[in-house]
């Protein structure tokens, strides 16, 4: 396929780019895919939109097409495939490790530190774009129970929390936390709610969000964090939850998740960046808590993961509250950084 397409880049001074770029060409092992939709991540906001401050993994080079939440279909393929084929609906893990190294051999592009490590979006072009190019170790299939938008918020929502769950373990027994209800939070609910947890709780200072998480029947309790200790405790009859997860990378949130916890609770943070302050003997030691740090999700989780999805009938794109076109690309960063959505989502015909 030969010709032109657009792609959209980030500056760094809350702006957006559209700019035209020759269609690649797939090499061996590669495809083309056909974008059909690309979510916008905080992390985006967080580390690129407003300014490059992102260093290593979330490093930026500037004048890469952006995204790194796409989904499609792949149209042309490169030599020497094994697997995927024209074709084929496809996510793209978003970050192309070396496949090689230990991490990469268990899965965990996400912790590759070779030279070779690179994220779309990021250090390759990403997904704000008509076509992406994408290796195909980098692919996982999307059924065709999902749709595009589904599967675009697999790899870095969805599948990031449900590493951590994984990690903690949720089951019929637990009454799990989350704190921070942005996306990622609200995607901690849901998956939580799947796996059987009794109780529900979740806490979050966006009113706006707040109400989202109500008015999708995500959360038994919601409260501000103003309220959520005392809401907590009374809701669990002053114990406390058996699990909890942070995403909302702040000191409160993350204070509120490790002190809200029982005994012999576990916690995992998922929020990316901030401080966490606490006391380690009375509220970690002495209650013999655990705490997890969990980064994104590996290949073989996320396979699972969508597997799950079909099987529990769940559709992320529930929590994709606004859509854009690629041109109007600019509004749909503006409304991500204003944080009065849910997911936002550029979709293509």
């Amino acid at each position: 396929m030969e010709g032109k397409m657009r792609g959209a880049i980030l500056p760094g001074n809350s702006t957006v780019e559209l700019r035209e770029f020759e269609i690649p060409k797939p090499g061996p092992g590669e495809v083309l895919i056909q974008t059909k939709a690309s979510t916008i991540c905080g992390s985006d906001i967080r580390c690129i939109y407003r300014e490059h401050s992102g260093k290593g993994a979330e490093g930026y080079i500037p004048g890469t097409i952006a995204g790194h939440e796409p989904c499609g279909i792949i149209v042309e393929e490169g030599t020497g495939l094994r697997r995927f084929h024209k074709g084929d609906r496809v996510i793209v893990y978003h970050i192309s490790g070396c496949g090689v190294c230990n991490d990469c051999r268990r899965g965990y592009y996400i912790s590759c530190k070779s030279s070779f490590r690179r994220a779309y979006g990021w250090q390759r072009d990403g997904g704000m774009a008509e076509y992406i190019l994408a290796e195909e170790k980098d692919l996982i299939a999307l059924p065709d129970e999902l749709t595009y938008k589904d599967g675009a918020q697999v790899a870095c929502g969805f599948g990031t929390v449900y590493e951590a769950i994984e990690k903690i373990g949720v089951s019929g027994n637990d009454a799990v936390l989350v704190t921070g209800l942005g996306p990622v939070g609200l995607a901690a609910l849901m998956l939580a709610k799947a796996m059987g947890a009794n109780m529900l709780i979740g806490v979050e200072m966006s009113e706006y969000r707040l109400g989202l998480a109500k008015d999708l029947g995500l959360a038994d309790y919601l409260f501000t964090p103003d309220k959520a200790m005392d809401g907590i405790m009374k809701a669990t009859n002053g114990h406390g939850v058996e699990r909890a997860i942070d995403a909302s990378a702040s000191d409160p949130g993350r204070q509120l998740a490790i002190r809200a916890t029982r005994e012999w609770g576990k916690i995992a943070f998922v929020g990316e960046g901030g401080t966490c302050t606490f006391q380690p003997s009375p509220d970690i030691i002495h209650g013999q808590k655990t705490i997890y740090g969990s980064w994104v999700t590996s290949l073989w989780k996320m396979e699972e993961l969508v597997e799950r999805l079909v099987r529990w009938g769940i559709h992320p794109e529930k929590l994709i509250t606004h859509e854009f076109p690629l041109e109007k690309a600019a509004d749909a960063y503006a409304l991500m950084a204003a944080g009065n959505c849910g997911k936002v989502a550029v979709v293509f015909d």
